[in-house]
């Protein structure tokens, strides 16, 4: 009889708990470069990601569940984060924050399409990644047709004589962004003197630079990342090319001026208006600072990609099923750190925002970039 009323009340326990401390915690996956030559950004995402789960789960999680995080190292390779997204499915990873590069995010969705798993990326900005009418893709940031826009119209207004040398490092982000950019600052009547390709890692433009400086080029546009940007700014320096350096968001690390030195300065790039700046950020801006962190370009993006579809499931009403959580996202209008988020019927942000930054030395007498 004693057995029997504690199996009883044991089973009643049980119960209990399964419906509330029990329930299954829901996977978010981070996915980007957490080791490899762009572990700063792959830094920023995974930070974000971690704070905005640390912050949820805090105030009592999603619907009585608890977020968990899974991350998912793609070293800003493809075929890495091919690997990345099939150990996602593996696991039960129905939410991915991620990746950071367009070319890796582009295939990566694919994956999670076919294993119904819904993809927010913070960093990918190629247009492709929203442009195949798939359920599961969106961003928290801008794409590169309108960053290239923006860039193409200031260079029109601001750079009207320059001799200028498109130049890209070949990827889907690299290309797609001098791709943008050449295409508006053709359609202003400006007419580069160069458009070459570069390939990711390499490290000695001086063959670059020489017929840069054969061509009297005096303005330098740059799709790709900050680790190759940094030397070609330092290596023109050296070699006497005195043409200053455009990019885009790829360059927003402040290890871009650890590579180039001082002649980082008076170089420009495209981003979004600081979001470290936005009311809707202080207290996460905070949080960062005092644990030693500082959340500068994709961070808070990371951050806001959780947010959504924390709040985007709690709406649903479940996570169980990732295609209603998207239908969910497209109807609604969110809250994030980056301020109010809602989506078009692509998954694209339908507050496109990118202004010109110029890098230059800062109160602390480091350089950094600040909004022109």
């Amino acid at each position: 009889m004693k057995k029997s009323l504690l199996s009883a009340v044991a089973l009643t326990a049980f119960v209990a708990l399964s419906g509330s401390a029990w329930a299954a915690d829901i996977l978010i996956g981070v996915a980007g470069p957490i080791t490899g030559p762009n572990a700063a950004f792959g830094a920023q995402l995974q930070k974000g990601a971690e704070q905005a789960i640390a912050d949820i789960n805090a105030a009592g999680g999603v619907n009585g569940q608890m977020l968990k995080l899974e991350i998912g190292d793609d070293v800003s390779d493809p075929k890495q984060g091919i690997s990345v997204a099939n150990k996602f499915v593996a696991d039960g990873v129905k939410y991915v924050d991620g990746h950071f590069n367009s070319g890796v995010s582009i295939p990566a969705s694919e994956v999670y399409q076919e294993n119904g798993i819904l993809e927010i990326t913070p960093a990918a900005t190629n247009p492709k990644f929203t442009e195949r009418g798939m359920w599961n893709t969106f961003r928290t940031c801008g794409r590169d047709d309108q960053q290239g826009k923006v860039a193409g119209d200031y260079i029109a207004k601001n750079f009207k004589d320059a001799k200028i040398a498109i130049v890209h490092d070949k990827t889907p982000y690299g290309q797609g962004l001098a791709d943008e950019t050449k295409k508006n600052l053709n359609a202003n009547g400006i007419k580069e003197v160069m458009y070459e390709g570069v390939n990711v890692g390499d490290k000695d433009f001086s063959a670059l630079i020489a017929k840069m400086k054969e061509n009297g080029v005096t303005l330098i546009y740059w799709g790709g990342l900050h680790t190759e940007a940094g030397l070609i700014i330092r290596q023109s320096a050296d070699q006497g090319l005195k043409a200053p350096l455009f990019s885009g968001d790829g360059i927003v690390s402040n290890e871009l001026a650890s590579i180039a030195g001082d002649a980082v300065a008076g170089t420009l790039n495209t981003f979004a208006p600081d979001p470290r700046k936005n009311p809707a950020a202080k207290e996460v801006v905070e949080k960062f600072r005092a644990a030693g962190f500082e959340p500068e370009a994709y961070t808070l993006y990371s951050y806001a990609a959780v947010q959504i579809i924390a709040q985007a499931i709690a709406k649903t009403g479940s996570a169980d099923d990732a295609q209603k959580v998207a239908e969910t996202i497209r109807a609604n209008t969110w809250k994030t750190a980056i301020g109010d988020i809602g989506y078009d019927a692509k998954g694209d942000i339908t507050r496109p925002d990118y202004v010109i930054y110029e890098w230059k030395k800062g109160d602390d007498g480091k350089y950094a970039y600040f909004e022109k």
